[in-house]
């Protein structure tokens, strides 16, 4: 009677059973080279193996002979990005609406795991993901990201055009149209169209961002019932429980901008030690930075200019 193989143990592949086997009788052999016959080192974890475990937070599973599939992979690993992406901005720029945005974000993460523990509902049977599928994690996370992003971008942020309160007291209009900017006094001609090729995004770009952020999102949930990690269903409840949760957050940042606890907060002892500003809803970010530099560069190259025209004079005053 022929015998019958072996049952792969728990977390152990027809591969991994080739190998073991394979390792064990290297080290008969092996033990048969030894003077003393004694076991080589590390024999007995030769002749044991290790269930192992991944680390989901980046695990995916797809289909290595679809390349949609391994689209869809990549766009799995975008809340992870997102978050990298929240903690650079925080640290680099102290900005208290992108520190808001980040608690709101957390804030979203911890509903979907109450409301995952609540509902109880599994994942599609094909799915080797862990735990409960209902409402989708990736879904909630980039609806809400997209939608407090476009809510951020279309109703409360106003730059300031050009920062022209801050550069009115320091610069002069030319016959030409020129503005010229003083520093230290010097005094340099920067165009116009050098400030109009920088300036803060426009009603129509800022929608087109929303309308890209949004597109992003909905790849991401999309790839979710792709991958089969979601029904629709949970996919559909995850984006609805994004979306109420970017609203309630926007309205609930806009009470405490409204009642002057977020000033207050700015203004205690630790956010002053933590350099926390709120800058970014008045003045684009890049743009201003932009102009703080142009500005130094241009007087730099006007002090340079300066100093080189007293050096050409200097000897005629003498010689005279």
């Amino acid at each position: 009677m022929p015998r019958a193989p072996p049952a792969d143990g728990p977390g152990v592949s027809r591969a991994g059973r080739h190998r073991t086997s394979r390792h064990h009788h290297h080290y008969h052999h092996h033990q048969r080279d030894l003077p003393s016959g004694r076991p080589s080192p590390g024999a007995a974890a030769m002749e044991e193996t290790v269930a192992l475990a991944s680390l989901s937070l980046t695990h995916v599973y797809y289909d290595p002979d679809d390349p949609l599939s391994l689209v869809c992979a990549y766009l799995a690993l975008v809340p992870q990005s997102l978050c990298v992406v929240y903690a650079t901005l925080v640290l680099a720029t102290r900005e208290a609406e992108v520190a808001l945005l980040l608690a709101g974000q957390l804030a979203c993460e911890a509903l979907n795991f109450a409301l995952k523990r609540l509902i109880k509902e599994e994942r599609p049977r094909r799915i080797h993901g862990k735990g409960y599928g209902m409402p989708s994690s990736h879904a909630q996370f980039v609806a809400f990201w997209s939608v407090s992003l476009a809510l951020f971008l279309l109703l409360r942020h106003r730059p300031l055009t050009s920062s022209s309160s801050s550069r009115a007291s320091r610069s002069r209009r030319g016959a030409n149209g020129s503005a010229t900017v003083v520093s230290n006094g010097h005094r340099g001609a920067v165009g116009l169209r050098d400030y109009d090729l920088h300036r803060p995004w426009s009603v129509v770009e800022r929608i087109a961002v929303s309308l890209a952020a949004a597109g992003v999102a909905a790849a991401v949930a999309w790839s979710r019932i792709y991958l089969d990690y979601h029904t629709t269903r949970q996919v559909l409840v995850g984006t609805a429980a994004g979306v109420v949760s970017a609203l309630g957050w926007f309205a609930a940042t806009a009470v405490l901008r409204r009642s002057g606890w977020l000033a207050w907060a700015i203004d205690t002892p630790l956010a002053r030690a933590l350099r926390v500003r709120d800058l970014a809803v008045e003045e684009d970010m890049c743009q201003a930075g932009w102009e703080k530099w142009e500005e130094k560069r241009r007087a730099a190259a006007a002090a340079a200019g300066g100093a080189a025209a007293v050096n050409a004079d200097g000897p005629k005053a003498k010689t005279g």
